[in-house]
Order: C-alpha cells, then structure tokens, then sequence
C-alpha cells in the first residue's frame, strides 16, 4: 500500500511484507505483516517513524512521492524497535536539515543500534506533555514506557484528532488483507503486549481525555469508525479479564491418547451447554493462538502426556508464555497422562499455582495410557465442574 491519504494533510507512507514468514522471528504471519509510517505535511514538514529494512526502498519511495519534492523539517521517533527504526540514519543523511523528535530513552537506544553523525545536535528530546507546532497542525507527546519497549512514546495532533498509537492497537498481517481486526489483534496484543497490562491501562486513561477521532498505529489499520470498540477490546484485554465465556482446552498428546481424551471431554462439555469449546492440539497448532484463546475464554483444561518424569514439552512451552504474560483471572483444570508415573499434573500445578486470581477446578483427572470407564467418569465430573 502506498501513498495512502489519511486526509489533507496526513499521508500514510508505510508498506505491506507479504513475504514475511515469522514476526520478531517467532509469531508466524500467514497474511504477512504491515510496517506503518505517517507524514503530516504542514508548515513544517514532520514523518512520523520510518519502517522496517525489508520494506526501505518501499518505504523510501513513498516519502518521496508525498514530500513532491519538499523536504521533512522533524522525524518523530515513537518507538525504536529495529521494525520502525531501520531507516533513520538513512533518512538523516540524506536530509542533513531535519531534527529527530525523541525523548532521553530514544536517543540514548539510537545510539544504541546506530551510528548517526552529529545527532545530538539534531536532537530534539521531548518529555510528558510538550508539543511540536507545525502550523495549523500541533503534537503532544506522551510517554508510555513498557508498551512495550521503555522509550515508547505516542503523539496526539489536535487539529484532526489523529493519535499515533505507536505498537498499540496494531495486528499481525498487511493493510489489504481482508479480515476480522479482533481475531490478529488479540493473537497480536497477548503475544506481544499482553504482560504490560497496567502500562496499556495508563495509556487509555491518558487516551480518554483527547479528542481522538482517528487512531494510526504502526502495525495494521488506521482506524477511523467505532473507536469505542477497539478501546473497549484494549481495555479488557489490559485488564486481563475474560473477553467471551467459553472453555479453551489446551492438549500436548505424544500418540494420540491424550487428544482422544481431549475431543471427548470437548463432547461433554458441548453436550451440557457450554457457550464455546476450542480445542488446540499444541503439539501442532501455533502456541500464539494457544495463548490467546486461553486469554480469550474464562476458563482453560491443560492436557498433556507425562514426559520424562515432567511434563510433554509443548505444554510446558505453553505454560511459560502464560507465565510470562501475566495469565490471571481464570479457572483452571488439569488432565495428566502417564502409563507407568503419572507425572503433568504436578509440573502444570506448579506453574498454575503462581499465576495470580485462578481458581483450580477439582477434580485434577489422571488417565492411564488411554480413556477407560473410570478415567472417563472422572472426564465427566470435571465438564459438569466447569460448566455448573
């Protein structure tokens, strides 16, 4: 996408990478991934952020077809993370004139990743609540440590209520992918986001006093109709609690005894009313969208083989992202495996017994090498506990 026209003033000069197979190396991208990028022309001329070095002749050559010859006066850095930062010390020498707008931590991370000439004496460091005047067009920066690097900032321009969200409200894939926002945001956000959750909810109260009546972020859409929705979303994902009642069964099966078990409690469940039951085979599905469905739904089964006195590696690579997402306010239940030691259920209880605010749902069910009659009594004691 290029030389999109946000309005008059504001064009968008960013680009798509459909080619790109893992974001950060390790969340896979099917439908790729957007690097956004702003000029407000004004004035003053100011580019907000630059993109990723997969997308620089790309991104290079948007700039220029808005500039139509002019030259930029600032760049605003809200976030320096090698996929929005990858072109500044290119853009500096080719505009030699042009300030970069940053806070302390900005410039002290740019030196970080590159060598630019003279940029303390082109540096313009902001802090809470200053503004840059363009013209008719005015910013203010805010400071939004650990959303989620500690020299993130964002920008708000009064004149047309534009809010540049840097990494929040973003989603995984490129800007003509046609599909829901809610489903690769919240993938995005968990993943990404998800264990800065008090820092995002400073964010909305900072947010809810402006004026906003388009949100641009650095990663997917500009979103400019049902603003409420997405703030509502952010919200309650920031606040860690459940977005939909549901039941997210999470299964680490060795040779298949194990999913068997998993697709006939997700049977029970289904057979006594529960709202929604998504079953993942960890072993092969994405452990991001493991991730997010375990946030998404109120209450989470962990199933998995026994394995080498502990627990089936895939889940215990489940469990730690948990861990290190903050995964809180949620009821639990635990299935275990094992033909001769039984051994999941301890390792998965000592992971769940650290998150905060759950709720274990007895009975903890231990199956024996494969379902029988009285594993499976105990499967349907455990759906009628979820679902009474």
């Amino acid at each position: 996408m290029s030389d999109i026209k946000i309005s008059d003033s504001i064009v968008y000069i960013g680009a798509d990478d459909k080619d790109l197979d893992l974001f950060e190396s390790q969340y896979d991208v099917p439908n790729g991934m957007a690097y956004n990028s702003y000029v407000i022309l004004d004035e003053k001329i100011c580019v907000m952020d630059t993109a990723d070095k997969r997308v620089s002749e790309t991104w290079s050559g948007n700039l220029k077809n808005a500039l139509n010859g002019r030259k930029p006066d600032y760049l605003v850095v809200q976030h320096v993370e090698p996929d929005h930062s990858a072109n500044i010390a290119a853009l500096m020498a080719e505009y030699p004139d042009m300030k970069i707008v940053g806070n302390a931590k900005t410039f002290t991370m740019l030196g970080q990743f590159f060598d630019i000439p003279g940029l303390s004496e082109r540096s313009v460091t902001v802090k809470e609540g200053d503004t840059l005047e363009l013209g008719s067009h005015k910013l203010t920066f805010f400071m939004t440590p650990m959303v989620h690097w500690p020299e993130v900032m964002m920008t708000f321009e009064s004149s047309e209520g534009a809010f540049f969200s840097a990494d929040a409200f973003g989603k995984f894939g490129t800007l003509d992918t046609d599909e829901d926002w809610a489903c690769e945001a919240r993938r995005y956000f968990f993943n990404i986001v998800g264990k800065y959750g008090a820092q995002v909810q400073a964010v909305l109260k900072k947010a809810a006093a402006l004026d906003i009546r388009m949100i641009l972020p650095l990663h997917g859409p500009i979103l400019t109709e049902n603003l409420d929705y997405y703030v509502g979303l952010y919200n309650t994902w920031s606040s860690y609690q459940p977005e939909n009642k549901g039941i997210f069964i999470a299964c680490a099966s060795i040779h298949g005894n194990t999913l068997a078990a998993a697709e006939k409690l997700k049977e029970m469940l289904e057979a006594r009313g529960a709202e929604k039951v998504s079953l993942a085979d960890i072993t092969r599905d994405d452990q991001a969208e493991a991730v997010e469905d375990a946030f998404r739904y109120d209450r989470l089964v962990l199933m998995s083989s026994s394995y080498d006195g502990g627990v089936f590696p895939p889940m215990e690579e489940l469990l730690m992202h948990l861990r290190d997402k903050t995964y809180r306010n949620r009821k639990v239940a635990i299935v275990e495996n094992g033909s001769w030691a039984p051994s999941a259920a301890r390792i998965i209880k000592g992971y769940v017994e650290k998150f905060k605010d759950i709720t274990l749902v007895e009975p903890v069910v231990t199956i024996k090498s494969a379902l029988n009659a009285e594993s499976e009594k105990a499967l349907a004691e455990l759906a009628d506990a979820l679902t009474k």
